[in-house]
């Protein structure tokens, strides 16, 4: 019998829609931990299903596929039978007009998120934004639910609920906020010159309030506040031990950002960020759309102990079986969840 690999802490991507001899052979090294999917990935449920599949085969679990699905314009599925889903923002403003409308609306459409990914083999989603909308923002935008920290944490609760319902976790993002400066962090280095006071009693409260016992995972920014600390969120331990861990008691499962992005070049090449990362106090570390840089990280990343990573990442994997893409047309609540949303989009 083939041994059970333990999680590692990284995860990686592939390249297209089925796995090639590489990417069978990076998924059994004993560092990966987890898959992130794409666009490119996708071309039907079929394929997509067949392809989660395949994942699974080459390392047995556990092992989290995962993927960016939030709704509006992060949604990597979109075709062939998934359901367009709004932009969050579209949810804060129901709220503006009917706060209980707009919580119902966020749990039927994060379950009709859900549902579709499961269905497609799809463990888990980095959703939802938790990000407060200060309008400048480019790379939040529409992605956040609302300026009002009260409205982000109750619509993310209703939200992380709906998520629930097909067996799926949720993670908060970016911790402890992206939406107060205006850089991309994919293609810059943001700096947030605000003091810890004002950060923490505006955008760091959805944390606090939802923590760990309703959303499993977190994610921080890759944005500089040097009145707290001199190194990006993603790879301080002031931010994600002194503040997330102890502070606010956070003990759910911490992912970095993807290292890839420029704004986690202040920490040096691929394994430098990678170890900064986790030696702040990331559980996981993901590398994206470089297959070159994970295998270069694989190769050399010295494994730093963490007897909480397999723990904290069981809270993410689906504890049952979902059903499959054809049930799930055939399933009365997804149809009345589809339904539900899509007059929230019309009216």
């Amino acid at each position: 019998m083939k041994a059970v690999l333990q999680p590692g802490p990284v995860i990686v991507d592939v390249e297209g829609t089925r796995l090639n001899q590489a990417e069978y052979e990076r998924l059994q090294h004993p560092l990966v931990g987890g898959v992130i999917l794409f666009s490119r990935n996708y071309e039907n449920p079929t394929q997509l299903y067949a392809l989660t599949q395949q994942i699974r085969q080459a390392r047995k679990a556990p092992l989290l596929i995962a993927v960016d699905h939030e709704g509006g314009r992060v949604q990597r599925f979109k075709t062939e039978g998934f359901t367009h889903l709004p932009a969050m923002q579209t949810l804060g403003e129901y709220w503006d007009k009917d706060p209980l409308k707009a919580m119902r609306a966020a749990t039927e459409i994060a379950y009709v998120l859900a549902s579709e990914l499961r269905a497609c083999g799809v463990d888990f989603t980095f959703a939802p934004v938790l990000d407060l909308d200060y309008g400048v923002s480019t790379v939040i935008g529409s992605r956040s639910f609302h300026r009002d920290p009260k409205v982000v944490t109750m619509l993310a609760r209703a939200f992380i609920q709906g998520l629930s319902l097909a067996g799926m976790a949720a993670c908060g993002k970016h911790f402890p906020g992206h939406g107060f400066v205006d850089a991309d962090s994919h293609i810059a280095i943001p700096v947030d010159n605000r003091d810890l006071d004002s950060i923490l009693t505006e955008d760091a409260i959805p944390y606090e309030w939802l923590s760990d016992m309703v959303l499993p995972a977190v994610m921080p920014a890759h944005v500089i506040y040097p009145k707290v600390d001199q190194k990006n969120a993603g790879f301080s331990s002031v931010w994600l031990q002194t503040i997330l861990r102890q502070r606010l008691n956070y003990q759910g499962l911490i992912f970095s950002d993807d290292l890839t992005m420029e704004g986690a070049s202040v920490a040096g090449d691929i394994t430098k960020r990678a170890t900064a990362a986790l030696t702040a106090g990331c559980d996981m570390v993901l590398v994206c759309n470089r297959p070159d840089l994970a295998d270069q990280l694989l190769s050399s990343l010295e494994p730093i102990a963490n007897p909480m990573l397999s723990i904290r990442l069981k809270r993410l994997l689906p504890e049952k079986a979902f059903m499959t893409w054809d049930e799930l047309q055939h399933h009365q609540r997804y149809q009345d969840a589809r339904s539900f949303q899509a007059q929230i989009i019309s009216a």
